[in-house]
């Protein structure tokens, strides 16, 4: 008979399926918002990267749970169905909400069939759609974390579901729907902890709906047996019995669960939940009212919040508190229901029974009673005891119908209610739309909880509006002055003002109000481990001072000293100590990290740097490797490591640092860096177009790359097209007026190729006024004069060329040639010298001199660690950032120093065929 009343009609599902879509409709143009950002934005786990098995490694939010700071929420199938999303969606938020959507709808079509063993199909309806359409569930349904409220729900009902077949014909045990319960059970827990409390459910049903019994009739069975004037009845022993397999079961499950967080709870602050740490009586008084607190919300959610921590409800701390009115008459209702539920027979007593059982159980976990959660209230965990709740409306509404005096009321009341809920949820789902909206929505609720004014801070920080950011962030540390995380963010955001005194001394604050290290007691313990990063954030911002490098080294040992395993610290520090030149010390500090997090591709990039600081490539190779085998995207680690690759000299690492190179513009299309490196790449394979393409387009997504413009222009000389390498220089002049090499190369091929003498000499002019000791741009000076038939001021040149480079030998050679010139010619014929072979062999002589200019194909850039630490978030995130400094002169690997020395020497040998001419004329 049960399972016949529990069929839902198609008609019944449709019109679930479409009250839910016109009440959520609007969800699918909500973003992600406040928790959805670390757990799904910033969560690793979703990536399919990321190996699956991590999924049952790490807590909720990716964070492993063998950390301390893990929130040990370990819901892996949620996950993994967030995973699906990304799979097929990747970040769009619209995928996410549907599902969230669809999930909520099997929800209320599963609900429906519960309610169809204890309520008539009119009734049952009534409850599903009020459960449809109440927003207390908007932050479950439209909130893309409350998918692990949905997930559980799922598997919760339908674990009872499975059990109310467990009763076989008179009254025998049915073993298969008690084993699918288990799984189901099991399942439930893996997509949310509350999961599990399905089983008190399950065995209040077996005793008092399948048997039958009541409390006098087990009260007296159990005086009986006592007394020894009678026995346990067989279906009692049948009833025992199944309850002994659901409770092992469950006890199995809780042990598995507790080795899961390795017997640690989480680390919560007083701002969190304030009466958790609170002295007697006032954690009691406290934790009590909050039960008719979230009764009121259930009964009245005009006034709904997405937070509800820190000093949103201020405790209750004495008995004379009229708020303990409020708590004394809900524990007289729900007394007077438990009574009426118990000891009465009939099917009004057993649906009571039932959705007290739907209301009490599943809120155990969040209650505070037996353990301290995160939070003071939250309208999510109030989604299955919601289902209760609907149960008893609906179940009282009946019994209001039924009269016909009441029926025409009861059923106008109902439709007011039900369209008032539709319209509210509605409503209420705009406010998801985006972090501002939710924030400022919760602000009009309630002022008094700063970390609603620190979120609406960190959305206008997000904007990029950093000074009404600063206003609620300043705001929050007036709502609560002992607020770390509210400094922490005030001291943040005078940093992005460029405010660098206000930012130190707002960290200061903050950092006073750390608690003091207790001997004997474990430090982590007391505090949030994100508070910590204050000291990370006051040494990052004062090490921009080369004077206080010490200083901020303190303050990253100082926090380590605190907190062993506090892994940015050592990130931190060791990116310090290599600012401070001490490579080693560096090395020891991401060695030490990397024993906390082996898994961390960013301290393996980290630690290349440092073997490149230490001289070692190969090392620093091997770690770039390492890196992007964690995390093949690792566009620093592909960047750096082409590079090494490129500057080792080795023609076989090419093809690998061209692939990576590759993935990394793949990455970054927008970085000029990459495609200029991989015109690099192409020079020294000789592919003069490949080259030349590469160049050309990191100039156009960056027309003033002055590393690429000189080395295009310095392609063209090489290959005969030094016409093309004019406009070239000229526009590398034209953004950097003082480039040294573009100017000798310009006078070259002036002198050369344009014979434009004047044009040259104006070249080595304007370097020598930039710098009057270059040698390269005197010497070249030299030799316009030379052109010019000027020898007595090719003579003085060169004297004061050689004063500045007395050990270059052919500078000495080149005066003697000029002084046996202007011997043998003689001071009357200086005027008419003839444009002969002799200015031939000059310009020959010049040209080859260029030779070492060609040579340099440097201007890459190089790289530094950094990190950026967002205090006042629940999560903390490491980052590398790349200098786009160029060099000029790069370092050379010893083979291409050979190659320049030979080039060099072959240059020198042509020169004294060249003196030999002359002295020959």
């Amino acid at each position: 008979l049960l399972e016949k009343m529990a069929d839902v009609s198609l008609k019944e599902a449709a019109l679930i399926v479409g009250v839910v879509a016109a009440c959520y409709w609007n969800s699918l143009f909500c973003g992600f918002v406040f928790d959805d950002v670390s757990a799904i934005l910033d969560n690793k786990d979703l990536h399919p990267s990321t190996p699956l098995k991590n999924l049952f490694q790490n807590d909720f939010w990716g964070t492993p749970m063998s950390e301390e700071r893990s929130h040990k929420s370990y819901r892996p199938l949620t996950v993994l169905t967030f995973r699906l999303n990304y799979l097929f969606s990747e970040l769009n938020a619209v995928s996410y909400h549907f599902l969230n959507l669809v999930f909520h709808v099997v929800v209320c079509v599963v609900f429906l069939k519960v309610c169809k063993l204890f309520l008539d199909n009119r009734s049952s309806v009534v409850a599903s759609l009020l459960f449809a359409v109440h927003p207390i569930h908007t932050e479950a349904v439209t909130g893309v974390v409350g998918r692990a409220e949905l997930l559980s729900s799922i598997f919760f009902l339908a674990a009872f579901l499975s059990y109310t077949k467990s009763k076989g014909p008179d009254n025998t045990i049915v073993w298969t729907p008690i084993a699918v319960t288990v799984f189901l059970v099991a399942v439930a827990t893996l997509c949310k902890e509350q999961g599990i409390t399905v089983v008190g459910i399950c065995c209040v049903y077996e005793v008092f709906i399948a048997q039958g019994y009541t409390l006098p009739v087990l009260l007296d069975t159990a005086v009986q047996v006592l007394r020894g004037k009678g026995s346990i009845p067989f279906s009692m022993l049948q009833t025992l019995l199944k309850l002994i397999v659901l409770m092992f079961s469950t006890l199995l499950l809780v042990v598995v669960r507790v080795q899961v967080i390795q017997s640690q709870l989480p680390v919560f602050t007083r701002f969190d939940n304030p009466a958790a740490v609170s002295p007697s009586p006032a954690r009691q008084l406290t934790f009590n009212y909050l039960l008719p607190v979230n009764a009121w919300l259930l009964l009245n959610p005009s006034e709904l919040c997405c937070d509800w921590t820190m000093g949103t409800i201020p405790l209750v701390e004495s008995l004379l508190d009229v708020r303990n009115v409020a708590t004394l008459t809900f524990f007289c209702f729900l007394g007077s229901l438990i009574v009426f539920s118990l000891r009465y027979p009939g099917d009004s007593s057993k649906t009571v029974l039932m959705a007290l059982c739907l209301i009490v159980l599943p809120f155990i976990p969040a209650s505070n009673l037996f353990f301290p959660v995160g939070f003071v209230v939250a309208e999510r965990v109030l989604y299955v005891p919601s289902m209760g709740f609907c149960i008893l409306v609906a179940h009282g509404w009946k019994k209001l119908s039924n009269k016909s005096m009441l029926r025409k009321i009861s059923w106008v009341c109902l439709a007011a209610v039900l369209f008032t809920h539709a319209l509210k949820t509605l409503h209420r789902n705009w406010d998801w739309e985006s972090e501002y909206t939710l924030f400022m929505s919760a602000l009009k609720v309630n002022k008094n909880n700063a970390k609603l004014w620190n979120n609406v801070g960190h959305a206008l920080e997000n904007e990029k509006n950093f000074e009404r950011a600063l206003q609620f962030f300043i705001q929050a540390t007036q709502v609560q002055p002992d607020d770390i995380g509210a400094h922490m963010n005030v001291g943040r955001t005078y940093k992005n003002l460029n405010k660098t005194k206000e930012a130190e001394e707002s960290y200061m604050i903050a950092k006073s109000l750390m608690p003091q290290i207790i001997p004997g007691k474990k430090y982590a313990a007391r505090v949030a481990p994100n508070h910590l990063n204050v000291y990370i954030n006051l040494a990052n911002l004062i090490r921009a001072n080369e004077s206080r490098l010490e200083e901020a080294d303190q303050l990253y040992r100082q926090a380590i000293s605190m907190r062993p395993d506090f892994k940015q610290a050592y990130i931190s520090r060791g990116e310090l100590l290599l600012k401070m030149n001490k490579p080693l010390k560096a090395k020891e500090a991401y060695l030490r990290a990397l024993e906390l997090d082996r898994t961390n591709a960013d301290l393996w990039y980290n630690l290349a740097i440092v073997y490149i600081e230490l001289k070692d490539p190969t090392e620093a190779l091997k770690n770039f490797n390492r890196a992007l085998e964690l995390n093949p995207a690792h566009k620093l680690a592909l960047f750096n490591s082409a590079l090494l690759m490129q500057e080792s000299g080795d023609a076989r690492l090419r093809p690998e640092a061209k692939q990576r190179l590759l993935h990394y513009v793949k990455e970054e299309p927008q970085d000029a860096n990459g495609y200029f490196n991989l015109g690099m790449l192409a020079m020294d394979d000789k592919k003069d177009l490949e080259a030349e393409a590469w160049m050309k387009k990191a100039i156009r997504l960056q027309p003033n790359f002055r590393s690429a413009l000189f080395n295009l222009a310095l392609l063209y000389s090489q290959t005969a097209k030094e016409l093309m390498a004019l406009p070239v220089l000229e526009e590398l002049l034209r953004y950097y007026p003082d480039h040294t090499k573009g100017l000798i190369l310009k006078g070259d091929i002036l002198m050369n190729q344009k014979k434009d003498i004047v044009g040259a000499k104006m070249c080595f002019e304007k370097i020598l006024q930039l710098d009057p000791n270059n040698v390269q741009g005197k010497h070249n000076l030299c030799v316009v004069y030379f052109e010019e038939r000027d020898l007595i001021k090719a003579e003085k040149c060169l004297v004061e060329t050689l004063a500045l480079a007395p050990h270059e030998e052919y500078i000495q050679r080149h005066l003697s040639i000029v002084r046996s010139k202007i011997a043998s010619l003689g001071a009357t014929e200086q005027s008419s010298l003839p444009a002969d072979g002799t200015a031939m062999a000059a310009a020959e002589e010049k040209k080859n001199l260029f030779q070492n200019l060609k040579e340099v194909k440097n201007e890459q850039k190089t790289t530094q660690t950094a990190v950026d630490n967002n205090e006042g978030h629940s999560k903390n995130k490491k980052r590398t950032e790349k200098n786009n400094v160029d060099k000029e002169t790069p370092k050379k690997s010893a083979k291409e120093i050979k190659d320049i020395e030979k080039k060099r020497v072959a240059a020198l040998k042509r020169l004294e065929e060249i003196e030999r001419i002359l002295n020959g004329e």
